[in-house]
C-alpha cells in the first residue's frame, strides 16, 4: 500500500534554563494512505513536537519527510496545501459563527465565494452543525466546537489530516461521537494522523499505532499485534505482605512453568500466564500454602498498556 508519511531520523532539541533537551531524538515513521494511525504516547513523549514538525510549524534539526508527495524542507507552501491540522487548542474564531469561520478558512486557502460556501454547505451537514450554523462560536460546547474544528481542518479537502489529542476535555457522548466522524472521514478516503495519550481511543481508532516515548518510537503495529506480543492472559495480585514475603512471592511464581513473566511494582504482582481461568485457583493455592496474604485478583488480556510497560518499563497511565 501506497505510504502518504515517511520520515527518516526526524529531530528536535530545545533550550530550556541553560539546558538542551531532545524532544524528539531520530523518528522513522511510515503512514499508509487511507488509514487511522494513531501516535500513542504519555504527556511530554514528544508527539506534539513531531506533530508540528510534520505539519510545517517547526523545522526539525535534522531527518527528512515526505507527506502527500512533498517535501516537508524543499517543498512546504504545497505540503500546507495538502494537509489539514487540528491543533489541541482548535482553530475557530469564538466571535464569528461556523459559517463565517468554515468560509474564511475556504477563501484562505484560494477557494472563489461559490465553491468555500458550497464546501461549508457540505461539512455543516455532515459535521451536524445545522442548528448553531449561525451562532458566535462562543457560544458552543466543547463537543459543538471540536466539530467545528475538524470541519475546518476538512475545509479544502486535505488528503491527510492531523488530530492532536482531539477528544482531550471531552465528555463520553460526545467523545463517541467524534470518534464517528473520524471513522467516516477514513472511510471516504482521508488518510488521519490522530495523537492521544487515551490508551482506549488509540485501540478503538487505529488501524496501526506507533507508541512513543522520551522522544523515540518504542513500538510499531496493529493494536492486535502490538498485544499478540505478550502472549496469554495478565493476572494482577495485590499483596499484603511485607517486603521479604513479596520477594517470595516473586521468585515463587518465576519459577512456575504456566507463568511467561513476572513482576513486582508499587505492590502489585503482575503475571503474564497461559489459560488465566485455568492457572487462578492454582495460584491461589500457592500463595495460600506460602502464607502471602492476598488484598485483590484480577485477570484480563493484555492491553496497550502492557505493550507499553514490557517496551518501557512503566505504565502509560502512570506516565
Amino acid at each position: 500500500m501506497e505510504h502518504i508519511v515517511l520520515t527518516n531520523g526526524l529531530k528536535k532539541s530545545f533550550k530550556t534554563q541553560g539546558k538542551t533537551v531532545e524532544a524528539v531524538r531520530g523518528v522513522d515513521l511510515a503512514v499508509r494512505r487511507g488509514e487511522v494511525f494513531g501516535f500513542l504516547g504519555p504527556n511530554g513523549a514528544g508527539k506534539t513536537t513531531t506533530l508540528r514538525m510534520l505539519t510545517t510549524l517547526l523545522t526539525p534539526d535534522a531527518g527528512e519527510a515526505t507527506l502527500a508527495g512533498c517535501d516537508l524542507l524543499k517543498h512546504p507552501q504545497r505540503l500546507r496545501e495538502r494537509i489539514g491540522y487540528v491543533s489541541q487548542a482548535g482553530g475557530s474564531d469564538r466571535g464569528m459563527s461556523a459559517w463565517e469561520n468554515l468560509v474564511l478558512q475556504g477563501r484562505l486557502f484560494g477557494m472563489n465565494r461559490h465553491n468555500a460556501a458550497a464546501q461549508a454547505k457540505a461539512l455543516i451537514l455532515a459535521f451536524d452543525l445545522e442548528a448553531i450554523v449561525d451562532r458566535k462560536a462562543a457560544t458552543y460546547s466543547g463537543g459543538q466546537r471540536r466539530r467545528l474544528d475538524v470541519a475546518l481542518g476538512m475545509m479544502h479537502r486535505p488528503q491527510l489530516l492531523f488530530l492532536d489529542e482531539p477528544t482531550t476535555g471531552l465528555d463520553p457522548q460526545n467523545r463517541a461521537r467524534l470518534w464517528e466522524e473520524v471513522r467516516r472521514l477514513r472511510d471516504s478516503g482521508v488518510t488521519i494522523f490522530l495523537t492521544t495519550h487515551y490508551l482506549d481511543e488509540a485501540d478503538a481508532l487505529a488501524d496501526r499505532i506507533a507508541i512513543m516515548d522520551q522522544g523515540k518510537i518504542e513500538a510499531e503495529g496493529s493494536p492486535r499485534e502490538l498485544k499478540k506480543q505478550i502472549a496469554g492472559d495478565v493476572v494482577l495480585l495485590g499483596l499484603s505482605a511485607d517486603g521479604a514475603h513479596n520477594e517470595k512471592a516473586l521468585e515463587l511464581f518465576s519459577t512456575q512453568p504456566y507463568v511467561r513473566e513476572a513482576s513486582y511494582e508499587q505492590g502489585h504482582l503482575r503475571l503474564y500466564v497461559h489459560e488465566g481461568e485455568a492457572t487462578l485457583p492454582e495460584i491461589l493455592r500457592l500463595l495460600d500454602h506460602a502464607q502471602i496474604g492476598l488484598k485483590t485478583i484480577s485477570l484480563s488480556q493484555p492491553t496497550l498498556d502492557d505493550v507499553f510497560l514490557r517496551q518501557t518499563g512503566r505504565s502509560l497511565q502512570e506516565a
